[in-house]
């Protein structure tokens, strides 16, 4: 045997040991099968004190419905407020984006997208004029240069065809070159998915992603004209939105399968912009493919979901934690958006005076949330205060969970 065949022969049984290492130590991670397998927090080396510290400090702000910590693939600790429990639904708003953009990277894994940096006009026709140059990568990182408005395109949530709304939305800005966190952006990725796969994005998520992690219990919201609500709504239980915290804490495998590919899972967790606006928080926070950056730093890398009031999926993929938190929520029944009597308001431009009048509506009797309106709604209190003003000892809190 020569010198050369030698070194191949060694070079493929490395590799051979290689994936079967990386197979084995896949398969003995730890998933929920169905239900979380629970053990408590000193089992996996974390202080019960901590955290309490960080439910406690969670719980501060009564707007909170529920928290939930994963350690190593093991539910370690949750707690609810009083009338809820664990099967109880929260609604995500813009937790949502994040979980639709996981399906772009599954269909460039799948070759039917070929890459993030295609242009959109590849997929929609109607974007062959002059927001030509925009890409899906534009899209994600929010940085398209569509005509941004004051209210980010929220009024687009009260629209009977938001679809419609978001096709006709022209250029402001040269893409690429500015952070603007846009709903249009997100809303034409079902359409794009749609284009790509052949299939709506909502179908799309329960094949390709909720099937796999065992998520079985849920609402995926379409507009009054059946078009997904691809940047907002999906309601389900702060366990199952865990779970969607863990494919992405475990690189996209989940129990040996490859959801997402490692690669997009790195590109997504991949910071872009180290700054956004400082809406609530002084904190700083960056942004990479509709994922939120909560710490990037020599202590730690906490990536996260998040949703207009105050829902968050945080995730720490170097310590494999997940912590989620949920606000306030009361489902209305259905998943296709019908405002009823209130579809008269859809023209305001103002969204605060038009989640205001359907929250006076509500609270004076006018609107019965369990029979006029079929819609994701929060009322006051599920608007977070608190959680807001101590985010960022909560991220230090969850940063620091796995030191001594």
């Amino acid at each position: 045997m020569t010198f050369t065949l030698k070194n191949k022969v060694l070079t493929l049984i490395v590799f051979l040991l290689l994936f079967i290492f990386d197979n084995s130590f896949a398969e003995s991670l730890e998933f929920p099968n169905g239900n979380w397998t629970q053990k408590n927090p000193n089992e996996v080396n974390i202080s019960e004190e901590k955290v309490n510290t960080l439910f406690d400090l969670s719980f501060a702000d009564s707007a909170t419905q529920a928290v939930v910590l994963i350690k190593d693939g093991y539910l370690i600790g949750e707690r609810y407020a009083e009338e809820f429990d664990a099967s109880s639904f929260g609604t995500s708003w813009s937790m949502a984006k994040s979980f639709y953009a996981a399906l772009i990277g599954i269909s460039i894994d799948r070759d039917e997208i070929g890459s993030l940096d295609d242009k959109v006009g590849l997929y929609l026709d109607y974007f062959n004029d002059e927001r030509s140059e925009v890409t899906i990568r534009d899209l994600l990182d929010m940085t398209s240069g569509l005509e941004y408005p004051e209210n980010e395109h929220e009024n687009m949530f009260f629209l009977q065809n938001q679809l419609e709304y978001a096709q006709q939305i022209g250029m402001e800005k040269e893409p690429g070159t500015l952070f603007e966190y846009n709903n249009v952006n997100s809303m034409l990725l079902g359409d794009i998915l749609q284009k790509a796969t052949g299939k709506m994005a909502d179908e799309l998520l329960v094949e390709r992603i909720f099937s796999k992690i065992g998520i079985n219990d849920f609402t995926l919201w379409r507009d009054g004209a059946g078009n997904v609500l691809t940047y907002c709504c999906i309601d389900m239980s702060a366990r199952d939105y865990s779970k969607f915290g863990l494919l992405f804490s475990r690189n996209g495998n989940w129990d040996g399968e490859e959801i997402i590919s490692k690669d997009y899972v790195d590109e997504t967790f991949t910071q872009v912009w180290g700054l956004t606006p400082q809406w609530w928080t002084d904190s700083e926070r960056g942004y990479s493919l509709h994922w939120w950056i909560s710490k990037n730093d020599e202590e730690g890398s906490i990536f996260n979901a998040s949703g207009k009031y105050g829902q968050y999926i945080f995730v720490d993929r170097k310590n494999d934690i997940i912590f989620t938190r949920i606000t306030k929520y009361h489902p209305t029944s259905g998943s296709v958006q019908n405002w009823g009597l209130f579809n008269r308001y859809n023209k305001i431009k103002d969204v605060d005076r038009l989640i205001n009048l359907l929250r006076f509506y509500v609270d004076v009797g006018l609107l019965d949330l369990s029979k006029d309106v079929e819609t994701p709604i929060t009322l006051d209190e599920g608007y977070s205060k608190e959680f807001y003003q101590n985010y960022g000892e909560i991220i230090d809190l969850i940063a620091n969970l796995s030191r001594d």
